[in-house]
């Protein structure tokens, strides 16, 4: 069985005039990853290893998931083919990881991680939205072998909020 767990990347700013890569969390996205990060903590969830996209507004987000999460922060590893919008590189990635993980999150980008939802769950997310996880089940022993799955479970920031 493995077990991926995909997270959009926590609400970013566009005021700052720096680079897309470099664009920083806002304050509403801080406290969408710490709501989603803490709902997470309640599921009991085995992680073997984490990877992000080096964008800033990914990596960020992943810091506060490891933190409420009580990882250290060696854990997560940044990825560069992570940074992909459209979704091939992060399925060629999500295809080549080590057979020893049963369990990977990985923090990145739309449109790519909606249509990966979309490709491996079996459950249709219209939007993934920032901060938006997803949970996928695959009855296989090989992360090359992965196909349709089984959408576990989904936390949004909006169903958290009263």
């Amino acid at each position: 069985m493995k077990t991926l767990i995909l997270v959009r990347h926590a609400k970013s700013s566009w005021k700052h005039n720096v680079d897309d890569k470099e664009r920083p969390l806002k304050n509403r996205g801080n406290t969408d990853a710490e709501l989603v990060s803490i709902a997470l903590k309640y599921r009991d969830l085995e992680l073997d290893q984490i990877y992000s996209s080096p964008a800033n507004r990914a990596l960020s987000t992943g810091k506060i998931f490891i933190n409420n999460l009580n990882i250290e922060n060696d854990k997560i590893i940044i990825e560069n083919n992570l940074y992909d919008f459209g979704g091939d590189q992060v399925i060629s990635f999500i295809k080549e990881l080590d057979q020893n993980y049963q369990n990977v999150m990985i923090f990145g980008h739309n449109h790519a991680f909606t249509s990966i939802c979309n490709i491996f769950g079996d459950s249709f997310i219209d939007n993934l939205p920032t901060s938006g996880l997803v949970v996928i089940d695959f009855d296989v022993n090989s992360w090359a072998d992965i196909n349709k799955g089984c959408t576990r479970f989904t936390i949004f920031p909006r169903d958290l909020k009263q």
